[in-house]
């Protein structure tokens, strides 16, 4: 008898060996895995070695999330993939690499897929074969079903770190400069309405907690996501509301915008929406041009003009007002717009700061404070910028690193009144 068959022989004899009706702790699970495997070595030989990892598969089988548990608890990995129960890919280090493992069966990976779906309070199902959830530590996790899937079950988990990042990690990464990192707090401090957009898996979340982190810790904040994934620290009047989907009858759904409508109601100071997505932007528009100042959100885009023209689009989704009552809607609400990008290399930086500065002639008026600018890195010496722009060879530049750091573009702040009620300085 193989390995695998061992496995699969011992998990169905101890889930067998245990009342439903009783609530086991991790350790009685432990006690009971240990006797079956010294009752099974007894008659078939395993070592010590063997034991142990049949130990822990069989609990993470049992108790967790069976193989995936192993790339989970890598803290190294932010990304897993699962492919219809066949290939499994993972991403470190910003790269994506094959694993050498694979479920015993796609019924096995749904019984996975159930215990994750069904710990969120969701449900996926044929008839509703796609499903966001969550994961306990926060993890985004998503689902999709046959027919859907063609090729079996599709389990994607994108990991986020057991403890916030904050703005000094993502200065010490280099994702954005010590200057423009105090100048954002600044802004969040006074009140600015910020909206951070970029590409998907460009670090949006990551940076709107980071954000979070300068919000004064008495006020109010309200936050509203799809799967509750912020992890805002610091902040003791704190409410925390996440979107319910419709049964399996179509009914009792709570969308993001019902939650912006009634976080109106709870007295926020701030409100911040994990991401807008369709016509609650008008909603969420709403809030920030009512009172709400320093609301936070984020979008998908790949510039700062594009993010604010999906915008104009989302709200037409949700209402039928003229494009031009539309812009001036933005331009009164939103104050900054920080882009992100991730780059060849695979890191993840601030490519843009822009302040809307208002509304002119039909058009929205853009003010970029900062944008980062590439410098070449040539491979004989790593000497950046200068030395390329003096003659260097085209093919002795090296294009798989990228260098370079947010400039100033020599443009001010224009509006700063939200500087000077808070008594913050003007530079």
């Amino acid at each position: 008898m193989d390995y695998y068959e061992i496995k699969k022989d011992l998990r169905s004899e101890i889930i067998g060996s245990m009342p439903p009706e009783k609530q086991y702790t991790d350790d009685e699970i432990m006690q009971l895995i240990e006797s079956r495997i010294q009752s099974k070595s007894q008659e078939t030989y395993m070592s010590i070695v063997t034991r142990l990892t049949l130990k822990q598969e069989l609990f993470n089988a049992i108790r967790r999330l069976d193989l995936l548990q192993e790339l989970l608890d890598d803290k190294e990995i932010t990304e897993i993939m699962v492919n219809g129960g066949g290939a499994i890919f993972y991403e470190k280090g910003g790269q994506l690499y094959p694993w050498n493992k694979k479920f015993e069966s796609t019924e096995k990976l749904e019984d996975v897929i159930q215990q994750i779906v069904s710990r969120s309070n969701r449900q996926v199902n044929e008839a509703s074969p796609i499903v966001d959830a969550r994961l306990e530590d926060g993890s985004r996790v998503n689902v999709v079903l046959k027919p859907v899937a063609i090729d079996g079950p599709i389990l994607t988990i994108r990991k986020f770190s057991a403890e916030a990042i904050s703005m000094d990690r993502l200065v010490r990464w280099g994702a954005l400069s010590r200057e423009v990192a105090r100048f954002l707090e600044k802004l969040v401090i006074a009140g600015y309405n910020i909206f951070i957009s970029g590409s998907t898996g460009s670090g949006k979340t990551t940076m709107l907690n980071a954000l979070a982190g300068f919000i004064p810790s008495d006020q109010r904040v309200i936050t509203i996501e799809d799967s509750a994934e912020l992890q805002i620290h610091g902040i003791d009047n704190l409410v925390r509301l996440e979107v319910r989907n419709a049964n399996a009858d179509g009914e009792n759904e709570v969308s993001i915008r019902d939650l912006i409508r009634s976080s109106l109601r709870m007295r926020p100071d701030r409100i911040i929406v994990g991401e807008i997505r369709g016509p609650e932007a008008i909603d969420m528009l709403s809030a920030m041009n009512t009172g709400h100042d320093g609301s936070l959100s984020t979008g998908h885009s790949n510039s700062v003009e594009d993010m604010i023209s999906r915008l104009e689009t989302m709200v037409l989704m949700g209402t039928d007002i003229p494009l031009e009552a539309i812009r001036q809607h933005i331009a009164s609400s939103l104050d900054i717009v920080i882009h992100l990008g991730r780059l060849r290399d695979k890191s993840r930086k601030v490519l843009e700061v822009c302040e809307i500065e208002g509304y002119e002639d039909g058009e929205i008026i853009f003010n970029p404070l900062y944008r980062f600018v590439e410098e070449p890195v040539v491979k004989e010496g790593a000497t950046y910028g200068s030395v390329a722009a003096k003659g260097k060879e085209p093919w002795k530049v090296d294009t798989s690193k990228v260098m370079g750091r947010l400039k100033s573009t020599g443009n001010h702040l224009k509006n700063v009144q939200k500087l000077m009620a808070a008594g913050l300085p003007v530079e």
